[in-house]
C-alpha cells in the first residue's frame, strides 16, 4: 500500500492506473478510523481495481466554536485499517498542500445545504463539498463511497456531481452500528460510559418511527412529533432536530409517503451525535 501526500503525486498514479485499465475507487475521510471507513474500503475494494482511501482534517467544515483542534488524529493506526481493507493508496495530505495562501475559491450546494445540519453549523457544507471536489479532481475516481449514516452529506455530493459534471458514480453504503445500535462515529470516543447509554436511546427512537411507519396510520410529520418527545424524555440528552423528511430533498412530509428518511441529530454531554434510517409506511391512510 502505498501512502502519498502529494496532491500531483497522487493524480499521476491514479491517471497510470487508469491507463492500465483499471478503475478507481476513493473513500474520502478524516482518519479517526472505525469499522464504519473499513467497510467502505471494503465496498471499494469488492468494486473497483485500484482503491484510493483519503485521510485529510479539513478545517473548512468546522465552525470556530467546534472540534477541529480535539479532533482525534490516528494516522498510524488508520494507516493499518486501510492496509487491512485492501486499500492500494493513501492520500494524506496537509493544509497547505490542500489550500494555497492565495485559496479564494469555495463550492456551494445551496438549497440542500440550508437545513438541519446546515442550519446548526453554517458553512459546514461548503467546507465539505469545496474539499470533496478538491478530492475527486485529485484522484479523479470512477466511484466514491460514502456512509449513508452522513446523509445530508451524501445528497449534497451528489447534487454537486451532477452540477459541476464530474461524470463519477456515488455510492453511499449502509450505516455500520454498535451492538446496541449507535451509529459508528469517530466522536462516539468522546462520549463519557453514561453519555454512551444515553446516546443508544437514538437507535431505538429510528426503530419507534419505522414501526410508527409501519403499523399504525400516523402521517410523517406526526410521526416526527413523536421522536421529538421521546427524545426531549431522555435525560442527559439535548435535542437539535428530529424530521421524517424527503429522501431526496429533505423537505418536510405531512402525508404518508411510500418512503421517507426519519434524521435525528441531538447532544449528549459535549458531544454532537446524528443518525438517520429509511423507512417505508404501510398503505394504510390517515
Amino acid at each position: 500500500m502505498l501512502v502519498v501526500a502529494s496532491p500531483v503525486e497522487v493524480r499521476e498514479l491514479s491517471r497510470c492506473a487508469r491507463k492500465s485499465g483499471r478503475t478507481i475507487g476513493v473513500i474520502p475521510t478524516m482518519g479517526a478510523l472505525h469499522d464504519g471507513h473499513v467497510s467502505l474500503v471494503r465496498y471499494a475494494r469488492a468494486d473497483c481495481d485500484f482503491v484510493i482511501a483519503t485521510i485529510f482534517v479539513n478545517p473548512t467544515q468546522f465552525g470556530p466554536n467546534e472540534d477541529f483542534s480535539r479532533y482525534p488524529r490516528t494516522l498510524e493506526a488508520d494507516l493499518e485499517l486501510c492496509r487491512s481493507a485492501g486499500a492500494d493508496l493513501v492520500f494524506t495530505p496537509d493544509v497547505t498542500q490542500m489550500y494555497g495562501p492565495t485559496a479564494q475559491t469555495s463550492v456551494r450546494v445551496s438549497k440542500l445545504s440550508l437545513p438541519f445540519e446546515g442550519a446548526h453549523r453554517p458553512g459546514h457544507f461548503d467546507g465539505v463539498s469545496t474539499v470533496v471536489a478538491k478530492l475527486f479532481l485529485i484522484t479523479e475516481p470512477d466511484r466514491a463511497y460514502f456512509g449513508q449514516k452522513d446523509y445530508q452529506q451524501q445528497l449534497i455530493i451528489r447534487q454537486m456531481v451532477i452540477d459541476l459534471d464530474f461524470g463519477l458514480q456515488i455510492v453511499t453504503c449502509p450505516i455500520v452500528r454498535e451492538p446496541d445500535g449507535l451509529a459508528m462515529s469517530s466522536r462516539n470516543r468522546y462520549l463519557e460510559p453514561d453519555d454512551r447509554r444515553i446516546a443508544s436511546e437514538i437507535f431505538q427512537t429510528l426503530l419507534l418511527a419505522e414501526s410508527l411507519a409501519l403499523t399504525s396510520n400516523l402521517t410523517a410529520s406526526q410521526i416526527s412529533v413523536r421522536m421529538q418527545e421521546r427524545l426531549r424524555s431522555i435525560e442527559g440528552m439535548e435535542l437539535s432536530y428530529a424530521e421524517v423528511v424527503d429522501e431526496a430533498t429533505l423537505e418536510p412530509l405531512t402525508d404518508r409517503p411510500l418512503e421517507a428518511v426519519a434524521l435525528i441529530a441531538v447532544r449528549v454531554g459535549t458531544t454532537r451525535l446524528i443518525d438517520n434510517m429509511r423507512i417505508r409506511f404501510s398503505n394504510q391512510s390517515p
